[in-house]
């Protein structure tokens, strides 16, 4: 019903202007065109005017009332210690791009004003201007040098990888059609090594369960970072391009099928330290549900977000993983009771390579028999057989 009425309500306007239209044709006749033209010139500069002056204060009164939901502002400070870099480039183009739409719009719509048609009126032809094509060129030229610059600059330290002997966590986020798969290394903090072939129902990830470095790696529901800690994320696509995106970050990285590619950041802000600040502004004090008014409000329900950025099909939407900034203690109890992949669904099974083999460090059971001739099991590892 809808749709019907919005349907109808667009003819009508249709039917009203192509009516206007006649009328107006009419009047031209009836009045002169001269006189007509004059009058349209009027009514044109008129509105024209008034739509400028409406779109710039609009612009800047929609920037100010929305403040507090952008990037960047109010309590959406970056949650990461580069996320203040990309901050900052992002208000110096801000200012500068918004100083050139400012003048360029106020002069579009002035003159539109200014010079409306005149019968009689004759326009002045400049088909050269050394001096006006010279501030025209070195003008942009200057602004651009400094954007390109200083984003050149933000670009380099902010995509530098981890060195060798710096402390970090690595984990791999691997994106498919519509979901993410997170990797977290074991106790060993290294990653096993992946192989596309390997890649079957049982092994989503094509885990190489010949290499060891794979047998401690988990596979976590949530993606959970110590504060204060750099953080390296691998990042890859099963099928088409995805985009690993974390807005409150700043992270925004391309998944692409057979080109890997990295994001280093170190989050400096907690899931509680981030809803605290949203905490301290009006927005965020209303209900998160409108048709719930007692119900919870808008920051007490605010999460950590990783989504896709890439339009990658109908179950795009979906692509949703929930991230949670956590202290190192809280990380360390987490990360403990983790199961690996290996141990907990591949070992002595059909897909293990390793199959009825005994590897080092890995908790094995024997029975043993006691003086009361009563069965018990309890649990050795190799160190202590070699040891017996």
């Amino acid at each position: 019903m809808t749709g019907f009425i919005i349907l109808l309500a667009i003819v009508l306007v249709v039917v009203i202007s192509v009516q206007i239209g006649k009328i107006v044709e009419l009047a031209n006749k009836i009045r002169g065109q001269e006189e007509s033209d004059r009058i349209n010139a009027d009514r044109t500069a008129f509105w024209l005017l008034v739509f400028g002056i409406a779109l710039i204060l609009g612009t800047i009164w929609s920037c100010y009332h929305y403040k507090n939901f952008m990037l960047g502002y109010g309590p959406h400070e970056a949650a990461s210690i580069h996320g203040k870099k990309v901050d900052s480039i992002f208000n110096l183009t801000v200012i500068l791009t918004g100083i050139v739409f400012v003048l360029t719009q106020v002069a579009l719509f002035y003159f539109a004003f200014k010079y409306k048609g005149r019968p009689g009126k004759k326009v002045l032809f400049i088909p050269h201007n050394n001096k006006l094509e010279f501030y025209w060129t070195i003008t942009p030229a200057i602004v651009m040098t400094i954007l390109v610059v200083s984003g050149l600059m933000a670009w380099n330290e902010i995509m530098a990888d981890v060195k060798e002997d710096e402390d970090f966590i690595e984990i791999e986020a691997v994106a498919y059609q519509f979901a993410w798969d997170i990797r977290y290394p074991g106790k060993d903090h290294k990653l096993g090594t992946r192989n596309y072939k390997l890649i079957s129902g049982t092994n989503g990830l094509g885990m190489d369960w010949t290499d060891p470095k794979t047998h401690d790696d988990f596979i976590a529901d949530q993606i959970v970072l110590p504060k204060g800690k750099k953080v390296r994320v691998r990042i890859t696509s099963k099928d088409v391009l995805h985009n690993f995106y974390l807005p409150q970050f700043r992270v925004k990285m391309d998944a692409i099928p057979g080109l890997p590619t990295y994001f280093v950041f170190t989050p400096e802000k907690t899931l509680d330290e981030y809803k605290l600040e949203l905490r301290k502004y009006p927005e965020y004090l209303e209900p998160s549900d409108p048709k719930d008014p007692f119900g919870p409000k808008k920051w007490e329900t605010f999460t950590y977000e990783l989504g896709c950025a890439e339009l990658c099909g109908i179950g795009h939407y979906s692509m949703r993983k929930v991230v949670k900034i956590v202290s190192p203690k809280e990380y360390e109890e987490w990360f403990n009771k983790q199961n690996s992949v290996y141990f907990s669904t591949v070992r002595n099974t059909d897909d293990d390579p390793n199959k009825g083999k005994v590897l080092a460090g890995e908790p094995i059971t024997t029975s043993v028999e006691t003086k009361e001739k009563v069965d018990t099991t309890v649990i050795i590892s190799k160190e202590s057989l070699n040891k017996k």
